[in-house]
C-alpha cells in the first residue's frame, strides 16, 4: 500500500541524565524502548536528535561564578571592564554578567538598541523615532535613556533589563555604568579593555575593536575556554551557549560529542540493521512573529553530526512543477509526470527554478530546529527527538 505520511518528529522519553551516565546506551535503549511501546519501526535514513543540555550534563560541563570571574579578572585585568552587546536573558546572560563583575571592579555595560543580537527588545522602533534617535550613531547614557523613554519591561517575561543587569553588577560588588550604543568602538571611550558578549558577528567585532586601539578584547568564547581550578569549560565556545544551572553556577556547551553520535549510530545499526543519522542540537534557528525574537542564542545549532548530514536540502518545488511545467495535466497523469520529474532530478539544484522557494539552509539547522520545537524547553522530559521521513519524497 502507498505509504501516506510523510515527516514525523517524535519526542523520546528518557530517565534524567546525571554526570557520567553512559549516555549512548541511554539513548539507543529509550529509542528501541518507544519503538516498541508505540509499534513503530526504524527505518534507514531516520534522525536521532540528542538535545546538546544532556550532553553537556553527562559530561559534567559545568562551572561556578567563582571560576568566571578568576579568569576574566586573570584576562582582563581585575579593574574597569567594558562589556557589551550581551542579549538580554535570565538564563543565557545574567548568571554570566554575575562572575564577570566579580573579576572586576567597575563594569561598563554597554547594550545594544533597540533590541538585542537576538531580538529582544529594550525599546521600540517607534518610540526611537518619535524621539529622533539613531541607533546607529547615538550614544545614549543611562539618564538619558529613561528620561527618553522611561521603564521598559520585556514583553514575555515583564523584566526592565537595564535595571535588572545593573543590579546584577552592583549585587557581585562591582560599581556599574550602563550606556546604549551599537557601534562598538564607543566603549573605547570608557575603558581598552573589553569582552564583547556578541554570539554570531564576535569575530568582527573583535576585529573592529583592535583596530580602533583596544588592549584587551575577549569574546564570550574565551571565557572559560580552558579549565579554571578544575571547572568545566568549552575549548571552542567558552561561555557561548552556556545557561544557568543555580544561581551561582552554569551549564556550558557541551565538548568535543562526534564520538557520542558515532557511537550511537553505530549501536542502532548493530542492534537493527539500519543506518540511521545522528545529531547533538541546541536552539532551533527560528524567529517569532510576535516578539520578534530569533532564538538561535547558541553558537551553533548543532555541535555534532554524523556524515550523512551534511550539505542543504535538493528538492523540487512540487507547486512550481504543478502550475508551471505539468499545468496542462491533472489527476494521475500530474502525479506520474511529477514523480517521473523528481526521479530523474539532478544532485544539485542550485540555479533550477523549479527549486525556488525551497529552503536553502544547512540540514542540521532545518532538523535542528523541527527537534528543538518538539522537544521544547520545559517539562516534556523528551531530550531525545526521533525524526522519520525527512529524507523522503513525493514518490516514496
Amino acid at each position: 500500500m502507498e505509504r501516506k505520511v510523510g515527516t514525523i518528529s517524535r519526542g523520546i522519553r528518557c530517565p534524567i541524565i546525571r554526570e557520567n551516565d553512559n549516555l549512548a546506551d541511554i539513548v539507543v535503549n529509550s529509542v528501541l524502548e518507544a519503538a516498541e511501546s508505540e509499534g513503530f519501526e526504524l527505518r534507514d535514513r531516520d534522525v536521532i536528535s540528542v538535545t546538546e543540555s544532556i550532553v553537556a550534563r553527562a559530561q559534567g560541563n559545568y562551572a561556578t561564578v567563582e571560576a568566571i570571574a578568576e579568569d576574566v579578572k586573570a584576562k582582563l585585568g581585575g579593574e574597569t571592564v567594558g562589556v557589551i552587546t550581551p542579549i538580554l536573558s535570565r538564563n543565557r546572560f545574567a548568571i554570566c554578567l554575575k562572575g564577570i563583575a566579580m573579576g572586576a571592579k567597575k563594569v561598563v555595560l554597554m547594550l545594544g538598541y533597540p533590541s538585542d543580537e537576538v531580538g529582544n527588545q529594550l525599546v521600540s522602533l517607534d518610540k526611537l523615532d518619535d524621539a529622533g534617535i539613531n541607533p546607529y550613531s547615538d550614544v545614549l547614557t543611562e539618564e538619558k535613556y529613561r528620561e527618553l523613554f522611561g521603564e521598559n519591561k520585556h514583553e514575555f517575561t515583564g523584566v526592565d533589563y537595564v535595571e535588572y543587569y545593573g543590579n546584577i553588577v552592583k549585587e557581585a560588588g562591582a560599581e556599574v555604568e550602563i550606556i546604549f550604543a551599537n557601534n562598538p568602538r564607543a566603549i573605547l571611550d570608557y575603558t581598552k579593555n573589553v569582552i564583547n558578549c556578541d554570539i554570531h558577528t564576535r569575530a568582527r567585532t573583535k576585529r573592529i575593536l583592535k583596530a580602533a586601539g583596544a588592549e584587551k578584547v575577549c569574546g564570550l568564547d574565551d571565557i572559560l575556554n580552558a579549565s579554571v581550578n578544575g571547572s568545566g569549560y568549552n575549548a571552542k565556545y567558552g561561555l557561548l551557549g552556556s545557561n544557568k544551572a543555580t544561581e551561582n553556577t552554569i551549564k556550558l556547551f557541551p565538548n568535543e560529542c562526534f564520538d557520542l553520535v558515532k557511537d550511537i549510530q553505530k549501536q542502532i545499526l548493530d542492534k537493527t540493521g539500519k543506518h540511521v543519522e545522528v545529531m547533538v542540537y541546541g536552539d532551533g534557528a527560528f524567529k517569532d512573529p510576535q516578539g520578534k525574537i530569533w532564538e538561535l542564542a547558541d553558537p551553533v545549532v548543532s555541535p555534532a553530526f554524523t556524515e550523512g548530514l551534511i550539505g542543504t536540502p535538493n528538492e523540487l518545488k512540487l507547486k512550481y512543477l504543478a502550475d508551471n511545467d505539468f499545468a496542462d495535466l491533472s489527476g494521475e497523469a500530474l502525479k506520474e509526470a511529477i514523480s517521473k520529474r523528481i526521479k530523474e532530478k539532478n544532485d544539485n539544484l542550485v540555479g533550477d527554478m523549479a527549486s525556488q522557494g525551497t529552503t536553502p539552509r544547512q540540514l542540521t539547522d532545518l532538523i535542528g530546529s523541527l527537534c528543538d520545537l518538539t522537544s521544547g524547553s520545559g517539562d516534556k522530559g523528551t531530550p531525545v527527538v526521533l525524526v522519520q521521513g525527512y529524507f523522503d519524497n513525493y514518490t516514496n
